[in-house]
């Protein structure tokens, strides 16, 4: 039997509209921290608005937990979930497996995206009664290069760029376990040993990159991130902590 982590759920569908939304309308009637994947995904979306896309064979999932802390703790999560895909790859694929880490929460094959994370919340007044984590990966196609927008990272498959062949299925039990053990880190020792896990699997550090938000950009020297999560870029102004944007590596 495959294994798969003590007091976590699943659910398995042919065909939905989106795993984030079927996560948020299920989340109510969820008694535990429940995975739901699907194998076909008629509206996927990335983040702010974007859409995904999501052909036979790719990876949809989405993970809902009742989070413990603030909406910065959740927040947070998100290098946990990245942390999850890097492990599951590499432990599938094997050590060689060119994967890294690029903030806020992309994973990249060989320089090409290849995953994307997308985190959505259920609460008010600050409070979260649900975090829904969604997670896309491109096991088996990539889309168009023309498909995504001025300045992205060029989409990649894992197994257009290494010929390997891994199902869902598979990757999802994979999945599960690292983003098991990885929460049970933070749980149990806070953000430092995530922050240095994923500082050691990190594109582009030391390096110079771009920083955008809305017309606001920043271009420095990628130092790592801050102990919340922020981006910290060094350039003219000096040091910087970025808490949110979308970021952009320079062209080959």
């Amino acid at each position: 039997m495959t294994p798969w982590p003590q007091g976590v759920a699943r659910h398995v569908l042919d065909r939905v509209d989106s795993t984030n939304a079927e996560a948020m309308r299920l989340a109510p009637s969820l008694s535990g921290p429940t995975w739901i994947m699907a194998r076909r995904q008629t509206a996927g979306r990335g983040r702010r608005g974007r859409m995904w896309s999501d052909p036979p064979g790719n990876f949809a999932a989405s993970l809902v937990l009742r989070p413990e802390g603030g909406p910065a703790d959740a927040a947070r999560l998100s290098f946990v979930a990245a942390l999850a895909v890097h492990d599951a790859l590499r432990q599938l694929c094997g050590p060689q497996l060119n994967v890294a880490l690029k903030w806020p929460n992309d994973v990249l094959l060989n320089g090409g995206k290849l995953s994307g994370i997308l985190l959505e919340s259920v609460g008010s007044g600050g409070a979260i009664q649900a975090l829904v984590i969604g997670i896309g990966v491109n096991l088996a196609a990539a889309p168009d290069a023309d498909a995504v927008e001025p300045g992205a990272m060029r989409p990649v498959s894992l197994q257009g760029e290494t010929g390997l062949s891994i199902s869902p299925d598979d990757f999802l039990s994979a999945l599960a376990l690292a983003f098991d053990h990885w929460q049970r880190q933070t749980r149990d020792f806070g953000f430092a040993p995530i922050r240095a896990a994923w500082l050691a699997r990190a594109a582009m550090l030391g390096e110079t990159i771009t920083a955008r938000t809305g017309t606001t950009e920043t271009t420095g020297r990628f130092d790592g991130i801050d102990d919340t999560g922020a981006l910290i870029l060094t350039g003219p102004r000096g040091r910087q902590a970025i808490p949110a944007a979308d970021v952009y590596f320079p062209r080959p």
